[in-house]
């Protein structure tokens, strides 16, 4: 690998880590709008009985998690891989899993793998396909 392809892989882990890092915040906050801001317009989001397919079906099914059974509630995600696909695409494999409110360890059947499809527009990261399943 040559010192410019380190570079920009160096840069793409940090700027997907930063992306990673307003995720979390977002959620923590329980924050619907924001959350969605780190979708792509027409990205799709895949658990376990459910499909959604788009920025706004994202903030909605997020809105009504965060105003009942997610309120209070904070995400683990450590990200076990990071991988540019392109120069402006990358995926990430993280361990995942919510904390509910008053929660404070993750129970073994709460722990699931998270895949991440980033894509870079206009300069920003945003994840365009989203998809998790028990650990």
């Amino acid at each position: 690998m040559s010192h410019a392809d380190q570079n920009t892989t160096t840069q793409t882990d940090v700027a997907v880590r930063e992306l990673l890092d307003r995720f979390q915040s977002a959620w923590t906050s329980n924050d619907a709008d924001a959350v969605a801001e780190m979708y792509t317009e027409d990205a799709t989001l895949v658990m376990t009985g459910l499909v959604l397919d788009s920025k706004d079906a994202i903030r909605e099914f997020m809105r009504a998690a965060f105003d009942g059974p997610m309120r209070g509630s904070r995400p683990l995600n450590e990200p076990r891989i990071i991988r540019r696909t392109g120069a402006d695409t990358a995926v990430v494999v993280s361990d995942l899993g919510i904390l509910l409110d008053g929660q404070t360890e993750l129970a073994e059947s709460d722990k699931r793998v998270a895949t991440f499809v980033l894509a870079r527009a206009d300069g920003v990261w945003r994840v365009t396909a989203y998809h998790n399943c028990p650990a």
